[in-house]
């Protein structure tokens, strides 16, 4: 593309000509550049919907059953974990994930996509977290470094065929400077979407908020705490080209200019020319971007690219927060940048809404953080038709991919869902009252989850699972192992670190649990508490009929069950979210179908339900 200068116009008759025959010559050249490279138009610029499953990394899913049917486990976990983190809610993969860490030992997972400007980002960040400040530093200019790289790459793929989605190709007639403008402004739309593909993680539908910034803003403070006040001013002085007016890194930057006086002139020291050169260019997209959509009838909103509170999603503080006392000098205070507000405030006491729901245990004598015990949920009568309502619908290694002993070998686990309780007594296998009751009771767990922990927005499902474990004979001398491990539900529990990472392939939309038990009749089966050390217990809760724990999902909350030792322990497991574009799919078709039911009597072809349907 370097070799072939566009022309300027020139006046007159055929003055475009030059113009068009570089445009011409360019166009030449990255024919003859493409195919001894890549090979023939034809075999490298695939249709619409392999992209799109390339995209969603669909291939990796066909690797990891080719690498089991290899005996290669180490391989198959690295696939299914490389198409889990573009898929973070594909639950059978995360289940496959599980098998493999049991079945082959300790796997050490790898993204085999990852992009490797976000990991060394990820890296920097955490060892600033640490105060190791030079190691933060070489990741983090490292991550720059290849942010530009991945930059430019994008922008050349921008120039690629282009969808015209508004047009019926063989109804396009657009004249000869239409069809430019058509063509160009959706590469532009790409080009300036370039920010946001670049800080987006494989999986997510929202980018890293200030991505781009933050590399700076983290830098400014490292470099001040490794003693390079030059390369502290540069990043603080390129940081302010993205917001030039952000009070904290305007003193920070003006105390480092303090810091250079009698040495060098501060004014000498300019932002990084990369920055500035892409945000010059990322302006001029969007002024063109926006002049189009006035003059041509596009329509265009321009995105807030760099939301100036970002590093909010990943939970760190902003690192232009710094405070300190220079050796000489008066104490100088570089004041807080005041933290976002949660999504939420955490709040305790609603009411239960239900008069013969009676309240046990709040946080405070849970010994811990949003964490209540309540009795009485459902009847024991409740508790005996529900238990009859899983003895015909539950198939051992349901929600575990068939996977009978998911969690200890010297257990069996069944479990249903809802829609598949209503299909079975729909098809009347089951009493349909006793299945609608499933339904009913998650939806009343639902209800007082919500109005307890005094949400101010609504609490979807996530997830519905009726699930029973069930101790095998034989199998229970000197067992010393848990029913389900110690965990978290939102998030990886790192016990050595004292950390839990909210990152795939942890359901991280997760907001808040419960687990409503059905019966008493067991020997163990404890539900337990622990700190972040996954040892020391806080809290310790005998399941028994209509009794439930409900907690946010969170790392405050590391929880698992004890061994079942003798008979059978079931309870209804409920997890919700507070974004309605992670609510439970099979849960709107159970509502879809309750909506059904409730009109009148319908047959099989009036209501649209097939009996065959697989579930």
């Amino acid at each position: 593309r370097g070799q072939v200068r566009l022309e300027a116009p020139g006046p007159g008759a055929g003055g475009d000509l030059p113009f068009f025959g570089s445009v011409l010559r360019r166009a030449d050249c990255v024919r003859r550049c493409e195919e001894p490279r890549i090979g023939a138009a034809s075999r490298h610029r695939a249709a619409e919907e392999v992209r799109a499953d390339f995209q969603r990394r669909v291939p990796y899913s066909y690797l990891q059953r080719a690498y089991i049917q290899l005996n290669k486990l180490e391989e198959a976990a690295n696939a299914a974990h490389t198409f889990f983190m573009a898929n973070p809610e594909h639950m059978e993969i995360q289940q496959d994930i599980e098998n493999y860490k049991t079945t082959a030992g300790k796997v050490s997972l790898v993204d085999r996509e990852a992009r490797q400007h976000m990991e060394d980002y990820s890296a920097g960040v955490r060892h600033y977290d640490n105060e190791e400040y030079e190691l933060a530093i070489e990741f983090l200019e490292r991550a720059l470094k290849g942010y530009y790289a991945e930059d430019e790459d994008c922008q050349i793929m921008c120039e690629g065929p282009q969808r015209f989605e508004e047009h019926e190709y063989l109804d396009y007639k657009a004249g000869l400077y239409e069809a430019i403008a058509d063509h160009y402004m959706q590469v532009l739309a790409c080009k300036h979407d370039c920010v946001r593909e670049l800080a987006t993680r494989s999986g997510r539908i929202s980018p890293i908020e200030n991505f781009l910034p933050l590399h700076y803003d983290y830098l400014q403070f490292a470099y001040y705490r490794v003693g390079d006040y030059v390369k502290a001013l540069e990043c603080a002085k390129s940081y302010l080209l993205f917001h030039p007016d952000d009070e904290d890194v305007l003193e920070n930057a003006g105390y480092y200019e303090g810091l250079l006086e009698g040495a060098m002139d501060p004014n000498t020291i300019k932002p990084r020319k990369e920055a500035k050169i892409l945000l010059q260019r990322h302006k001029l997209e969007s002024h063109l971007l926006q002049v189009a959509a006035a003059g041509l009838g596009y329509a265009y909103t321009e995105p807030n690219y760099w939301n100036r509170y970002g590093a909010r999603q990943d939970e760190h503080s902003v690192p232009s927060s710094i405070s300190s006392e220079p050796e000489n000098g008066p104490r100088l205070s570089l004041s807080k940048k005041p933290m976002p507000k949660p999504d939420r405030e955490l709040k305790e006491g609603g009411p239960l809404l239900y008069s013969d729901v009676k309240f046990v245990y709040n946080s405070e004598q849970l010994n811990g953080t949003q964490r209540v015990l309540l009795d009485n949920v459902i009847s024991e009568e409740q508790c005996r038709e529900l238990h009859r309502v899983a003895s015909g619908i539950m198939l051992a290694g349901d929600g575990y991919r068939g996977k009978t002993s998911p969690h200890t070998p010297n257990e069996r686990f069944e479990g249903a869902t809802v829609l598949k309780a209503l299909k079975y007594g729909y098809e009347g296998r089951v009493p349909l009252k006793s299945a609608r009751l499933f339904y009913d009771i998650s939806e009343k767990a639902r209800k007082i989850v919500e109005s307890y922990f005094m949400l101010n927005s609504t609490l979807y499902f996530s997830y519905t699972h009726l699930v029973c474990r069930t101790a095998l004979s034989g199998q229970q001398e000197r067992r010393n192992d848990l029913s389900h491990p110690i965990h978290a539900d939102n998030c990886l529990l790192d016990p050595e670190a004292n950390e839990c990472w909210k990152e795939p392939p942890a359901y991280t939309f997760r907001d808040y649990s419960a687990l409503l038990y059905m019966n008493a009749d067991f020997e163990g089966g404890e539900f337990i508490f622990t700190e972040m050390d996954a040892k020391t217990v806080t809290a310790s809760i005998k399941p028994k009929c209509g009794r439930m724990i409900s907690f946010s999902s969170g790392g405050e909350n590391p929880h698992g069950v004890k061994a079942v030792t003798k008979g059978q322990r079931c309870a209804v497991a409920l997890w919700f979210t507070l974004d309605p574009l992670y609510r439970e799919l099979e849960r709107i078709q159970a509502d879809e179908v309750i909506t059904m039911l409730d009109q009148e009597h319908l047959g099989p072809s009036e209501m649209n339900i097939n009996p065959k349907d697989e579930l």
